[in-house]
């Protein structure tokens, strides 16, 4: 287990922040009452969020399960953390193969003060944290060389965190630069939040401007091209309880998340 320096970064509760405001809609316990405020405000004008945000995190256990159980996968790097909630990463791939070793990435000072929960690991496995924007690629790769075997197959995590850059080309460009470094045998997982509800559109425009970190929406056909140079599996780009549901999965929507996963040639 890896643990990062821990500096005291300076965090303005008063304002909300993405990263909590998920959080609590996922029923966490890591949010301030501005947080809440605006959860609550986006929740009474779009209902669905709370269920959709329950859906994306249901997505990343399926496909992690997948991985580990099915692809064989035993090493994990997930690209923009965010804040420990239930089910993360290194809980599920661990559930399955104890020796999974997992690498946890995200530049907020606001995750890192929480990673002390993401950092548990079974005796066998591992799990680590490297502090990097995510966009910074070297950094990415070169902190997760310290944990994991870079000539070994290796899953890349990306789940519903490209919507944060704004600029279409930058986010397409930082997917391929890590996939084209990974080996052969490896794995994209990848989710992206859509425009499919206009009025998640209109709440979701509220919300950028209240502050917040913003995220923009993505058509899932120009969101499917992250994929372009891997061998998609499966049932392909769907929205999200329809990435091979089980008997955990609720209602299978066509809500605003889609994702997939695919092979890395």
């Amino acid at each position: 287990m890896t643990e990062p320096t821990r500096p005291s970064p300076r965090i303005d509760t008063s304002v909300p922040h993405s990263a909590r405001v998920w959080n609590y809609w996922l029923g966490g316990k890591d949010h301030y009452p501005a947080d809440r405020a605006a959860g609550d405000a986006y929740s009474s004008k779009y209902p669905d969020i709370v269920p959709f945000a329950g859906e994306s995190r249901d997505f990343l256990r399926r496909t992690i399960t997948f991985l580990a159980r099915d692809a064989g996968i035993r090493q994990f790097i997930d690209l923009g953390a965010g804040l420990p909630t239930r089910d993360n990463t290194h809980e599920v791939a661990q559930r399955i193969a104890r020796d999974s070793r997992v690498v946890y990435v995200d530049h907020d000072p606001i995750v890192l003060l929480h990673v002390h929960a993401l950092l548990t690991s079974t005796p066998e496995g591992a799990t680590a944290y490297v502090q990097s924007d995510m966009r910074d690629t070297d950094a990415v790769l070169d902190g997760a060389a310290e944990t994991l075997d870079m000539n070994k197959p290796i899953a890349l995590v990306i789940n519903d965190v490209l919507g944060h850059i704004v600029d279409w080309d930058e986010a397409r460009g930082l997917v391929r630069r890590l996939v084209d470094r990974l080996p052969s045998g490896s794995y994209l997982s990848l989710s992206h939040s859509t425009a499919s509800d206009p009025e998640h559109q209109v709440v979701q425009d509220e919300y950028n401007r209240s502050g917040a970190i913003p995220y923009v929406f993505r058509e899932p056909s120009v969101a499917v091209e992250l994929f372009e140079g891997t061998e998609l599996i499966e049932p392909g780009f769907t929205s999200w309880p329809r990435w091979r549901p089980d008997a955990n999965t609720g209602r299978l929507t066509d809500r605003a998340g889609w994702g997939g996963v695919a092979r890395i040639a």
